[in-house]
């Protein structure tokens, strides 16, 4: 075997041929409890990253948050105003609205599971370090779920602001997800990803 031969064959690789949007791990490698794990952990986390990126860029004009969209999803479910509103207050501050937030952790821990389970198969969701999903999870609830269900306005009457915190918000929102779910999956299993051949 020649030297550069040798050097190919040593060097990471995918362990199959990149075909798409549509290319599957080797089932072998996959590890869906390691996932699920980091997949929770990292729904916790960047839902409080996306809570912090939008006290300098709310997303909502304080007339449309009076009632925000967990809120208004809740109540076409069948929740009474009071219940969608139900606040706490700590340490001095009031009106916080648990269930918004219960509703926000839960969003975020949902997808990030999603997320990472499914890179354990398809490893192109990854595409731009997660941020590319994220775009997607933007576009199908802020563009079509939400104006459909009239929670939100049309995308083309809602506000340039809010486009402006809600789009780069989502693909931040992911690269989180991807960041712990990259590291913690390596950390836990001492192994690459599954499409990453160990040298």
């Amino acid at each position: 075997m020649s030297s550069q031969d040798q050097k190919a064959s040593n060097s990471p690789k995918s362990s199959k041929a990149s075909t798409g949007l549509l290319q599957q791990t080797d089932p072998q490698r996959r590890n869906y409890a390691v996932a699920a794990l980091v997949g929770l952990i990292g729904g916790i986390v960047s839902a409080i990253v996306k809570f912090g990126w939008e006290v300098p860029l709310p997303p909502r004009t304080p007339e449309r948050n009076s009632t925000n969209p967990p809120q208004s999803l809740l109540e076409l479910f069948g929740l009474s105003p009071d219940m969608t509103h139900a606040s706490y207050t700590f340490n001095g501050n009031e009106g916080l609205p648990w269930m918004s937030f219960i509703i926000h952790f839960a969003f975020a821990i949902v997808f990030a599971v999603f997320y990472c389970v499914t890179a354990e198969r398809f490893p192109k969701i990854k595409l731009w370090q997660g941020m590319a999903f994220g775009i997607v999870i933007w576009v199908v609830f802020h563009v079509v779920l939400m104006p459909a269900l009239g929670v939100v306005p049309m995308p083309w009457h809602q506000p340039w602001q809010e486009h402006f915190s809600e789009i780069p918000g989502h693909m931040i929102w992911m690269w989180v997800i991807e960041i712990i779910r990259r590291d913690l999956r390596n950390r836990i299993t001492h192994q690459p990803d599954p499409e990453v051949l160990a040298v």
